[in-house]
């Protein structure tokens, strides 16, 4: 009976000692022993026993079936630290040294671990406060919950021990989250920077990001960023005067972030003498592992210079300026690239990941700029959208409105020169060219008569390029054209106008008809002409005949008169002989017979020679004889020749003409030659 009731008690004592001891971790959990009694205590600024003492034990209980007994130790569990993908871990150790005055953070050496092993990281030299590196996503870690605080997005691994993170985990219904720390959820995600991203306006873009650091020495006096290194790699290029401007602007631009894993590695930055502020490297395209208590991200656009562009830089950081635009260049300075002021050579086509809160890009079109002084404006462009309509009077007080067109040209080369003489291309039109270009045709339409203005439209628009062109090449601009586009007129002036203009078509079209008309009476007359042209060749061939007969009756007429005049000639000279001949025979005749004989011997002559019947029709019977008929017959004759109408007698009948070229073979009474005249 004793034997069974001891047998009793000691299964008692095993249940109520022994099975309460024996602890079960889970695959996935540790045990936090916590002993209750001691007699060592722990020191003020350490809440973990390394040595026995009453506390939180360093040491771990590891998954598994553990045996603590129960009444001396207590137990916790708490899951492993566990980082899923895309976030990362922030550590906080509440164990270890304290930082040195003004340290945000704590000092981290590889032999420190990962802060699996408490013991490893304290005898290491482990520092209390936030830890530089961070747990990347996948991490799953049996971290102490008392040595080390997890905070992740979502939750917070670990067991506060200071009073007044408790006190925010109390107001949070005893739940610690990254707010408690005073971080966001999304400060504990993964920093990605995309290739293409929206950015605040919603413009999908080319992305970089700026960075801030929250700890390191500070910056020197006069920078405003941090540059591992300084610039002192660009001032020992300058000392070589083969160097180019553009060799510089890559070593400017040139990002050092190898030297510190882009940020990643925190205590890297520091230990290549990174300091607290604005980085001057950006980050570029990726996935990064940053410590949000001590790196922040800023994303802003890549500069991206286009074709037909140039981006001029001015430089906030750098070497101090040097200005090498000579002394007669007033209007500000141009420095090397790696200086403080404006680069003299302007970054052309291309991608470059500036950091716009160190260099300040002015982009500046390289093509030929159309700007409009008009309601309108450049879809290529804003240039232009504080220009509007020039108005202006004339003379006699009309007002006008002028929609005008100015070309622009700045070469690549003077874009610098054009940025430090005016500081914007806003600045440029709205400063210089606004003015220059209104004033000119305010002053140019006041100046003149409404009516000119308009007929010498032209005129005033070469004198307007020629006026815009000496503006601008004050500023290094070219200026290719000026165009007057529209001109609006004012009504009363529109009326005039257009009477005016009625009243000269109409006189146009006056014109027109009556020359409509002209052309009308040419057709007839070419219809008439056409219709006539049978009759007309046939006329013109007929004139052709006659004209050629004509020309053949002449050259025979001629040749005909030419034989006349010669066989004249010739016939004159023997009859002339002739008569010279039977002159000297009459002579001869008359001093023989005398003068009556004489005639009457050559009539009696001519008689015989001639055909001439010399017998009369009609006998006159008479006392005078023969001599009585034969002046009977002369007296007939005569009386013939004087009055041979009224006797109806012809003397040349019976008489033959010969014809031209035949000799005369018939005598008549005309060929008788005249007695000679009775002496005195």
């Amino acid at each position: 009976m004793i034997q069974s009731n001891a047998t009793f008690w000691l299964g008692v004592a095993v249940v109520i000692l022994i099975l309460p001891s024996i602890r079960i971790i889970g695959p996935s959990e540790i045990g936090l022993v916590i002993k209750r009694l001691s007699f060592k205590k722990l020191s003020q600024d350490n809440p973990i026993a390394f040595n026995g003492e009453a506390g939180y034990q360093a040491d771990l209980l590891m998954p598994g079936w553990r045996f603590k007994f129960w009444i001396l130790y207590k137990v916790e569990k708490f899951p492993w630290v566990q980082i899923p993908a895309g976030r990362i871990g922030v550590v906080v150790s509440q164990a270890g040294k304290p930082l040195p005055t003004g340290a945000k953070s704590a000092v981290y050496k590889e032999s420190l671990g990962n802060f699996a092993n408490l013991r490893t990281f304290l005898d290491n030299g482990g520092q209390k406060g936030v830890q530089r590196p961070v747990l990347s996503p996948g991490t799953l870690a049996p971290i102490h919950p008392v040595a080390f605080l997890v905070i992740t997005e979502d939750r917070v691994y670990g067991l506060p021990i200071s009073d007044e993170i408790r006190a925010q985990a109390r107001k949070l219904g005893g739940k610690l989250t990254p707010v408690s720390f005073g971080l966001r959820p999304e400060h504990l995600r993964v920093v990605r920077i995309e290739p293409r991203a929206k950015n605040q306006a919603g413009e999908i873009v080319d992305m970089i990001g700026i960075v801030t650091a929250y700890e390191g020495d500070p910056l020197p006096p006069g920078d405003i960023a941090n540059r591992i290194g300084g610039f002192s790699d660009v001032d020992s290029l300058e000392k070589d005067t083969s160097v180019t401007d553009h060799q510089l602007i890559e070593t400017v631009l040139g990002s050092k972030n190898q030297k510190h894993n882009n940020y990643q590695d925190f205590q890297a930055f520091l230990d290549n003498g990174g300091k607290i502020g604005l980085q001057h490297d950006p980050l570029l395209y990726g996935a990064y592992n940053l410590n949000p208590f001590l790196i922040s991200v800023e994303l802003v656009p890549m500069l991206v210079v286009e074709q037909g562009q140039v981006a001029v830089i001015k430089s906030y950081v750098g070497l101090v300026t040097q200005d090498i635009s000579g002394k007669d260049f007033k209007f500000g300075s141009l420095v090397r690239p790696g200086h403080k002021g404006i680069w003299q050579e302007p970054l052309r086509t291309g991608k470059y990941p500036i950091n716009p809160h160190c260099y300040q890009a002015e982009i500046v079109p390289t093509a030929i700029l159309t700007l409009n002084w008009a309601e309108a404006v450049s879809h290529a462009h804003d240039l232009d959208a504080q220009l509007k309509t020039i108005v202006a009077k004339s003379r006699e007080g009309f007002e006008f409105s002028i929609d005008l067109q100015v070309q622009i040209h700045v070469p690549d080369t003077q874009a610098p020169w054009v940025i430090s003489m005016v500081g914007t291309m806003k600045n440029l039109v709205n400063e210089v060219l606004l003015a220059a270009v209104g004033n000119h045709f305010r002053d140019k339409l006041m100046s003149m008569p409404a009516i000119k203005f308009i007929e010498t439209r032209q005129q005033v628009q070469r004198e307007a390029l020629a006026h815009i062109q000496e503006q601008l090449r004050q500023y290094k601009i070219e200026t290719p054209g000026v165009y007057i586009q529209d001109v609006i007129l004012p009504p009363q002036l529109v009326k005039v106008l257009t009477e005016r203009e009625i009243a000269n078509q109409e006189i146009e079209t006056f014109k027109k008809q009556d020359e409509a008309q002209k052309q009308r009476v040419n057709m007839e007359k070419s219809k008439g002409m056409a219709d006539m042209q049978h009759d007309l060749a046939i006329s013109q061939v007929s004139v052709e005949i006659k004209t050629n007969n004509a020309r053949a009756r002449i050259a025979e007429a001629e040749g005909e008169a030419e034989f006349i005049q010669k066989t004249g000639t010739a016939q004159g000279a023997q009859v002339r002989a002739i008569g010279m001949a039977r002159a000297e025979a009459f002579k001869a005749q008359v001093e023989a017979l005398g003068q009556m004989p004489t005639a009457l011997v050559n009539v009696a002559n001519a008689l015989a020679e001639g055909k001439n019947k010399f017998m009369p029709e009609v006998l006159v019977a008479g006392g005078g004889g023969s001599v009585d008929g034969l002046a009977s017959i002369l007296t007939r004759y005569f009386l013939s020749q004087t009055q041979p109408a009224e006797k109806g007698f012809t003397p040349q009948e019976g008489i033959k003409t010969p014809k031209s070229g035949e000799p005369e073979k018939d005598k008549s009474f005309s060929s008788i030659p005249k007695p000679p005249a009775s002496p005195a």
